[in-house]
This record gives C-alpha cells, sequence and structure tokens, in this order.
C-alpha cells in the first residue's frame, strides 16, 4: 500500500462519517443508503439517472439545489457511503483558498499513486466568490475532483457558468407532507438512533400539525418531533403523551421560506400577480399576506399593483390606476402594520376588477414595429410650424384643427401607414 493509500484508507473515511450519539436527531436519522431516504422519487426513483449513477458508482459532478431539509446533505453522505472514491466535505462559509489548493493537491497526488479519484463536497457552495469558484476548473474538468455543491440558491445565479457546464444539476424538493409523516414514524421507531426507546404515544394530529408546519423541511420536522418528545414529561406508567397542543409548543412561529433576491422572492411575487389577473381574490389576498409575514417590503408589493392596474387592468377599469396610485401615497404615509389594510383593499379591487390588457399589447405591438420596421416620418402636415423658417418648408401646411369641426370625424392622415396597435 503506498502512503497515499494509507493516508485516505476507507476505514478512515468511514469513520470520519460516523455520527455521535449525542447528535440532533435530524443528524442520527440521516439515511446511509439509497433506499432509506424517502422522497425525490424525481432523483432517486428506479430506472433515474441520479440513482443508476450511483449504484455503478460511475459519478459526474453534481449540484444539488433545494431548499432547506431536503437531503443535499444527506444525499451527498450517501454517496461518500457508496462509492470507492475518496469522499472530502467542507462549507462554502468556513473555507479558503489556502484549504482548497490543499484538497486540490492531495486528489491529484491520490490520483496519481492509486487511481483513486477524490469527491469534493461543498455545502452553501453558492458563497464561493468568483475566483474560489475558477479554482475548481481545472481538476473537475480534467476528472481529478468530482465536486457535489450543495445550495439553496439557484444555481443560474449562484454558480458561475464554466462550472455550472461541467456539472449535472439536480434539483431536490420539498418534502410532501406524507413524507415527513414517514420520516418521524421511522424516527419514533427506530432503536438506534431514534427514539425508540422511548415509550411514546403519538396522535395522529401531532404528526400532521408538525408535517404542515415545517414546510417541506424534514430537518424542521424532526427538531420539531424531538423538542416534543425529550420536553413532555412522562405519567406515572414512563408514558409519554405526544397531543397537538405538544406539536404546536414544539413548533412555534411557523418559518416562512423567503428570500429577497432569489426563487422564493419572485415565484412568490409571480403567483401574486397571476392570481390577480386570473381574479381569484382569495389566493391574490393569500400570497399577500405571505410576502408580508416574511417581511417584504410594501413598497415593493405596491409599485408591482400600480404595474398591475395600467398593465392588466387598463381602461376597462380606469379607476384601478387611481386606486393604485392612491394606495401607494398611503401605504407610504401610514407604514406597516396598517398599511396591510391599504393592501388588502388595493388588493382585492384590483381581483375583481375588469381585465384589459389592450393598453400594454398596444404599446408592445408599435415598439416591436418601431424597431424591425421602416422608421416612419412624421407627415408634413403634422410637422411643427411654431419655429422661424417652418413656414418656408411648408411645415404644417394643410393641418385641420379638430375643435374648428365638432362632432365630425375628421379625414385627416396621422401616420403615413395603416396601423392598428391599440384594440379594446
Amino acid at each position: 500500500m503506498t502512503p497515499s493509500d494509507e493516508l485516505f484508507s476507507p476505514s478512515e473515511v468511514e469513520d470520519s462519517l460516523q455520527v455521535p450519539p449525542d447528535a440532533p436527531l435530524a443528524v442520527r436519522m440521516r439515511p446511509a443508503t439509497i433506499d432509506e431516504i424517502i422522497g425525490q422519487e424525481h432523483l432517486l426513483g428506479p430506472g433515474k439517472l441520479l440513482r443508476r449513477t450511483l449504484e455503478s458508482d460511475r459519478l459526474s459532478s453534481l449540484i444539488l439545489y433545494g431548499p432547506p431539509g431536503t437531503g443535499k446533505t444527506t444525499l451527498a453522505l450517501v454517496i461518500a457511503r457508496t462509492t470507492a472514491a475518496r469522499y472530502v466535505s467542507i462549507n462554502a462559509v468556513l473555507s479558503n483558498v489556502a484549504e482548497m489548493r490543499k484538497i486540490q493537491d492531495e486528489a491529484r497526488k491520490l490520483l496519481r499513486h492509486s487511481k483513486r479519484k477524490t469527491v469534493l463536497f461543498i455545502d452553501e457552495i453558492h458563497r464561493f466568490n468568483k475566483a474560489q469558484q475558477d479554482i475548481l476548473m481545472p481538476d473537475v474538468e480534467s476528472g481529478v475532483i468530482i465536486l457535489i455543491g450543495a445550495t439553496t440558491q439557484n444555481p443560474s445565479f449562484a454558480i458561475r457558468g464554466p462550472l455550472l457546464s461541467r456539472s449535472i444539476v439536480c434539483e431536490l424538493k420539498p418534502h410532501e407532507e406524507t413524507h415527513l409523516i414517514r420520516i418521524m414514524k421511522r424516527a419514533l421507531s427506530d432503536k438506534d438512533r431514534g427514539l425508540g426507546n422511548l415509550k411514546i404515544e403519538i396522535e395522529p394530529a401531532a404528526l400532521d400539525h408538525i408535517a404542515r408546519q415545517a414546510s417541506g423541511d424534514a430537518r424542521r420536522a424532526l427538531n420539531a418531533l424531538d423538542v416534543g418528545a425529550m420536553t413532555t414529561p412522562p405519567d406515572g406508567k414512563g408514558l409519554i403523551h405526544f397531543t397537538a397542543a405538544v406539536a404546536e409548543e414544539s413548533c412555534q412561529k411557523k418559518i416562512v421560506q423567503y428570500d429577497w433576491d432569489e426563487d422564493f422572492h419572485y415565484d412568490t411575487i409571480s403567483a401574486f400577480i397571476k392570481s390577480l389577473r386570473g381574479s381569484d381574490v382569495n389566493a391574490a389576498i393569500y400570497w399577500l399576506a405571505k410576502m408580508l409575514y416574511a417581511g417584504e417590503d410594501p413598497r415593493f408589493i405596491v409599485r408591482r399593483l400600480v404595474i398591475f392596474a395600467s398593465e392588466d387592468v387598463g381602461n376597462a377599469d380606469p379607476q384601478a390606476l387611481i386606486l393604485a396610485t392612491s394606495g401607494f401615497t398611503a401605504v407610504e404615509f401610514v407604514g406597516m402594520p396598517e398599511a396591510r389594510i391599504i393592501l388588502a383593499q388595493v388588493v382585492s379591487y384590483l381581483a375583481l376588477a375588469p381585465k384589459s390588457n389592450a393598453s400594454y399589447m398596444a404599446i408592445e405591438r408599435a415598439t416591436e414595429d418601431v424597431q424591425n420596421q421602416k422608421t416612419e416620418q412624421v407627415p408634413q402636415h403634422l410637422r411643427s410650424s411654431a419655429y422661424a423658417g417652418a413656414k418656408a418648408l411648408e411645415h404644417g401646411k394643410g393641418y385641420i384643427y379638430p375643435h374648428d369641426h365638432p362632432g365630425k370625424k375628421l379625414d385627416q392622415e396621422y401616420i403615413s401607414k395603416p396601423a392598428v396597435y391599440y384594440t379594446p
């Protein structure tokens, strides 16, 4: 055995993956194999690409993208246990260029001496700056390092294009409530890693409540389960009664998944606008409530409402724009939390108002003509005559003043080509 083999022996790698007995329940209950993973069937179901890749140990670089608690780190650890390659794990928040260069040097030595590649797991890879991501490029491209990056942010924005093009992007979805209930039941019955050695009688309503409040996050669900089980005193027979009330105490305030410059922000405002456009007042009010609850700037919301009033309501109800702009002023004047009432009034009005995008489509069609068609010259009779020399150029000659012909439609040309942009 070469010195490199001794340095990075499989047993030592396995030791690094051992979980301390006092670790949080969510850490102890992490699946050790592909078959133990609950959910993410679109990636790990029978015959799916990622599952086939793992089972054949023919890994390529991966970017694991999804909300917290969906199993990004878990999947990386499963890979660590199934691959013959050396496994190294770092966190982008704590790492630096010097550590990266050391890992890469060791990876090259290992490949040269024993033909073993290195799997490098980088948690929160979106926190690496451009230079740090660029350092990875040569070894990822040559296959010395198989990169597994985990991120909660959209890779299209967070990961450098060249690195992204050499990786398979796997989007992990928030867990369904049924998945979270299965995960919690497994923890309740597992005597080696979970709570199976405790006598716990849990109400179905308690499981349902935790699953609902966890918002797809398995870690949050298991943490709530752990807190409830460990803080509820047993009765005289040693039985812990885990009721719905205990579940509510364990969950405390629900945390809404939301950010201000990435997917949750844009997806929520998109759902909000589309609900308004579809005249679903209840859905629109819900998305408004979610944004305000998560701390969105009410001025951002009301600016979008002003745009919507013209773009999607338009002249079908001209009052909509007046109300929206008045709402803008009122929100600035009043401030939160009372501004939410003003926003709710504007939202409900716009949702229920008749809709017309005729003005929006008119300017879009006209702009397209300006960009792509021959540029129209101003007809001679419409040109300005209000300056010296205009008369000699015959600017304005032949113009008919409409107010001299009350009630009469003028047969006067205003553009030299036939054009229909506005269709009420």
